[in-house]
């Protein structure tokens, strides 16, 4: 049990030394990433996809990196928005990692974007752990999965910057709680904000824009209560606005620390990752590359 414990530590520990680095470099460019986390079928892709076209319209240059274990379908999808897209086939790992990221966006992500939107592996357990070098992390959940879903999830939902809640047009058809959902969600994470939104009737579209646009901008970040409980797990890095002005401020990401995950029929062991990458750019058609995902240990 140390040796496990000591590994996931260590697997944080170095997780976390180069999400410092990455946040520092992208930052560098004037780029804001928005870590997207929630459980499968919650409706992420929709909404970014819808995300993504408002951003078109706008003139905000933006990007978008999904991750799935398998298919390119959601790459597909958001392509159609116009904005730049990559998929990455994790093979089976549940989480993206902040070297994963570092790596696809190094030879892809354009010049000039001001923001990047990681649809992480739908996954509200493993992902939790890992810092991207996110400036905002969003944690998504539909009507139809429950009031009690903070509840369940408490490091999702209380490392969440903010919380949005999706497939607002059916609640009443599915019986949704909003008052108790709004309740658990403070329980675990006081004073986040918790956004509503319905993206096929346009409901609440292009509110996370703005948000990741203010952040970028120097707005102030809600710090949860469980970041502050674990400074060890903090990150804090300077941001410097290329655009407006010449100053610095910081942001905090931190980490609930060492997560063991168990399997009955598994252990600790390598994946190797290759598979087919999508290229989306609004002006040539979609483009399939084979490159390597990752090669990180870890435990399912």
């Amino acid at each position: 049990m140390c040796r496990e414990v000591d590994l996931q530590q260590a697997v944080l520990a170095k997780n976390d030394a180069t999400a410092h680095s990455l946040r520092a470099a992208l930052t560098a460019r004037g780029t804001t990433v928005v870590n997207l986390l929630s459980s499968p079928g919650s409706g992420k892709t929709e909404l970014l996809e819808r995300e993504l076209g408002r951003a078109r319209e706008r003139g905000v240059p933006v990007a978008a990196l999904t991750a799935d274990l398998a298919t390119e379908n959601d790459a597909v999808r958001l392509a159609r928005s116009g904005a730049p897209v990559k998929q990455v086939l994790t093979d089976g790992l549940c989480h993206l990692e902040a070297g994963m990221l570092g790596r696809h966006i190094d030879d892809w992500l354009p010049d000039g974007t001001r923001i990047l939107f990681v649809e992480n592996v739908g996954n509200l357990v493993c992902p939790a752990s890992y810092d991207l070098g996110e400036t905002l992390r969003v944690v998504l959940a539909s009507v139809t999965e429950g009031e009690d879903k903070p509840l369940k999830y408490p490091t999702a939902f209380g490392l969440a910057q903010l919380v949005v809640v999706t497939k607002t047009d059916i609640a009443q058809a599915v019986g949704f709680d909003e008052a108790a959902f709004r309740a658990h969600v403070q329980q675990v994470n006081p004073g986040v904000d918790v956004l509503l939104t319905a993206a096929r009737r346009g409901e609440g579209v292009g509110t996370l824009l703005d948000r990741a646009l203010a952040a970028g901008e120097g707005a102030p970040v809600h710090t949860p209560v469980m970041a502050r409980q674990h400074p060890s797990h903090q990150h804090t890095h300077p941001h410097q606005d290329h655009r407006t002005h010449g100053g610095q401020h910081t942001h905090t990401h931190t980490h609930t620390g060492v997560h063991t995950h168990t399997h009955p029929d598994l252990g600790t062991h390598d994946h190797p990752h290759t598979g087919p990458h999508v290229h989306a750019h609004p002006d040539e058609p979609l483009v399939v590359t084979t490159a390597p995902a990752s090669a990180a240990q870890h435990r399912p």
